[in-house]
């Protein structure tokens, strides 16, 4: 079992919103792919469970995902096959597809021929990426929650300028909170537009890193 991390490219991130399958059969034995949106490692568990029930009788079911804004989160078994030729190679079908918030598992039924290392690193790959082939695939750009705490006097100014933004949350107490939703590229420019703003007399805070499909 092997942990692995990587960063994504830009500012965007690709997934899928649907179950993607394909089947090869390799010198006897039997490959079939099956990937997965996911959004939690509860997710990931439940499925990973259902797929080793479906497929009790199966020689291995080797699987890798990738979860998180940051795509960060990222783990690949190779379930008895030898080491590096399973899960890495799945993994690494999905890091080439850049893709986050998913999880492919590749199950085998053994033919009685044994593939060689060499021959298991094609089988593994080739099935993961056939799944793929027709996949239509979402771009999911990371965004920021964050709350702003200020004045009364400068609501009008922060809702203009916040207006293409998402206003999750209000709330009107001695001070005003307000919850933006916006993209985490933007957030450096909109923190130093409110400093500027209300002259330094406003408190802005991350609450939550979050992804919007675009």
């Amino acid at each position: 079992m092997t942990i692995l991390s990587y960063n994504t490219i830009g500012d965007y991130m690709k997934t899928i919103k649907e179950c993607y399958s394909s089947l090869q059969t390799i010198q006897k034995s039997e490959f079939i792919a099956n990937i997965y949106p996911v959004s939690s490692i509860e997710e990931i568990n439940d499925i990973l469970t259902k797929v080793r029930k479906k497929y009790y009788d199966a020689t291995h079911n080797c699987y890798a995902y990738v979860l998180g804004v940051n795509a960060d989160i990222v783990k690949a078994s190779d379930d008895g096959e030898p080491s590096q030729t399973a899960g890495v190679v799945i993994y690494d079908v999905l890091k080439k597809n850049e893709l986050t918030n998913v999880l492919a598992i590749v199950t085998r039924y053994f033919g009685g021929i044994k593939l060689g290392a060499g021959g298991l690193v094609r089988a593994y790959s080739s099935t993961t990426a056939q799944a793929l082939i027709n996949a239509k695939f979402f771009s999911l750009a990371p965004c920021l929650e964050i709350e702003l705490t200020f004045a009364y006097s400068y609501v009008n100014l922060i809702t203009k300028t916040l207006v293409d933004y998402k206003l999750i949350k209000k709330e009107f107490d001695s001070l005003v909170k307000l919850i933006y939703q916006i993209p985490k590229s933007n957030f450096v420019k909109i923190k130093n537009d409110l400093i500027s703003l209300t002259k330094n007399e406003i408190k802005i805070e991350i609450i939550k890193e979050s992804t919007i499909s675009l």
